[in-house]
């Protein structure tokens, strides 16, 4: 942090997320101040108990179907050490300050995104902070970034019950969360510590989601389970947690991720969420997924992946939410 205290500008302070507990910070100075509250309605957190199950990756389909619902989204990437949130949309333009405010980065379909990612010079720079450090990042993407009229803003916390998890629910007005999980037999356990969280911090449990339960077969369409048989409904009756919702391996999604095209998607796992946040959501996706998939058909006749791209990115702009 000494090195950003050498270096800012006045301009800058108080605008990156290792600002939180600097000396040198001015605007940390102001802060007795009354500042003026996010504007968002609801904050639902994405949780686990442990690594990679894919946390990620929900907390973007749950933006991109809500979005696509007619709903303003925004996702705070709250893994500091790991964030994904950006690559996965495609983003590529940093976030903007103005010396006391930070901007959200916006995807092609006007979901606001915030990440440290945004923010680092180099995409693959190592983020090696201390846990305060981390947290205050992560108030300061609540309280300094400048959220605009958000429906439903998406935390993507980093696994497990630490300091990050603990400071989203202390410090952000969280009305629920979503727990992803994957089938392994130890996942009973897993979800108990990340259910037992959030009832010691009186925050809802509002759906469970099992990613990678089963694999397609793409030849003969039989199913199989990679990582074992599903236990999500025993798990989610045991906690009381409804809707449960199953994830399949998908390596076309796996791809898009890569490419930065999760807004192209047709995966529509998590539609009992949707339906769940919204009773007219059945028709609504029920009508964009008719009309992606059969764009995926025309878009399968040809072989030219820039112009797939091109074309693609148009038709997803002449999309307007349904």
């Amino acid at each position: 942090m000494s090195d950003l205290q050498q270096g800012c500008s006045p301009s800058e302070c108080g605008t990156k997320p290792a600002c939180a507990g600097c000396s040198h910070n001015h605007n940390q100075a102001a802060e007795t101040a009354e500042k003026e509250p996010p504007k968002v309605r609801k904050v639902i957190g994405v949780v686990s108990g442990k690594g990679g199950v894919g946390k990620s990756l929900v907390s973007g389909e749950l933006a991109v179907m809500l979005s696509r619902m007619g709903y303003r989204v925004g996702v705070l990437d709250a893994d500091i050490t790991g964030p994904s949130i950006p690559r996965m949309f495609g983003i590529h333009d940093k976030a903007l300050g103005d010396g006391e405010h930070i901007f959200p980065a916006e995807t092609e379909k006007g979901i606001e995104v915030m990440s440290i990612n945004l923010m680092l010079e180099n995409d693959d720079a190592p983020v090696i902070w201390r846990g305060p450090v981390i947290a205050g990042a992560v108030k300061q993407f609540w309280t300094d970034v400048i959220w605009e009229d958000v429906d439903y803003l998406f935390v993507d916390m980093p696994p497990g019950t630490g300091d990050v998890p603990l400071t989203v629910f202390q410090s952000l007005p969280v009305d629920g969360v979503i727990i992803v999980t994957s089938p392994q037999d130890l996942v009973s356990m897993i979800v108990a510590k990340a259910v037992k969280m959030a009832n010691m911090m009186h925050i809802p449990v509002l759906g469970f989601v099992e990613n990678y339960s089963y694999l397609r077969c793409p030849d003969c369409g039989k199913v199989h389970a990679i990582f074992g048989e599903s236990h999500a409904d025993d798990i989610a009756k045991a906690h009381g947690i409804s809707p449960v919702c199953r994830l399949p391996i998908n390596p076309k999604l796996a791809a898009a991720v890569d490419a930065g095209m999760i807004e192209l998607m047709d995966e529509n796992g998590l539609d009992a969420l949707g339906i769940a946040y919204d009773p007219a959501a059945p028709e609504r996706l029920a009508r964009y997924h008719q009309l992606l998939t059969e764009w995926n058909q025309v878009m399968n006749l040809t072989g030219d992946t820039d112009f797939e791209t091109s074309l693609t990115r148009h038709y997803l702009d002449s999309l307007a939410p349904l």
